[in-house]
């Protein structure tokens, strides 16, 4: 009866430092670590192989994604170091619910706790885009896309965090991101994102 007991406490213990600090592995953080931090998060829960990459789908008009990688966001390039993740993105299809950048918001929450929520909610707007010149110009050139691609990039204590939705004709979203990567790659990717 006391083993029963002890097991209980350090088991209560144990679960209330997981709900408390769910961000074990972040970028930064070692290929091995990462992956071991997914295999075991009670949210994403990969399929047997999945590794760095879970795809989670309902029907085919809801699916989510999480995928941790060692490059950089933006457009690709050559990876300088494989043994490390520098960015993790959450991104949702769905055409029931839509994608708000709220829900965006909240799924940093649930995946990586709160002390990544409260970084991201103390962070800096760096970038926010379209910009009314951007709108402009896109509209000439006929490039809808261009509008339809709402987002914005911020600078965190400890991250940089890069949201995005791309809203239909309707003005609803059906696809959204969020990433959070290294603040070191943030002027790249602002540089890509202005330059589109």
């Amino acid at each position: 009866m006391k083993s029963i007991k002890l097991w209980s406490v350090l088991s209560l213990g144990i679960l209330l430092t997981l709900g408390v600090n769910r961000a074990n592995a972040l970028p930064g953080d070692t290929v091995e670590m990462v992956t071991s931090w997914i295999a075991a998060h009670p949210t994403l829960r990969p399929g047997i192989g999945d590794g760095l990459l879970v795809k989670k789908s309902n029907t085919g008009a809801e699916r989510f994604t999480f995928q941790a990688t060692f490059l950089p966001p933006g457009n690709l390039g050559f990876p300088t170091d494989r043994r490390y993740i520098r960015s993790e993105r959450i991104s949702f299809y769905d055409t029931i619910n839509g994608v708000t950048p709220q829900r965006l918001e909240e799924s940093l929450r649930v995946i990586y706790g709160p002390a990544i929520y409260q970084d991201y909610q103390r962070s800096r707007l760096v970038y926010d885009y379209p910009t009314s010149e951007t709108i402009d110009v896109a509209r000439r050139q006929n490039r809808p896309l261009i509008i339809a691609q709402q987002g914005k990039l911020l600078l965190g204590e400890r991250f940089a965090y890069w949201l995005e939705v791309t809203q239909t004709d309707s003005g609803k979203a059906y696809n959204g991101q969020v990433i959070i990567f290294l603040r070191e790659d943030l002027d790249k990717l602002e540089t890509e994102l202005r330059d589109r």
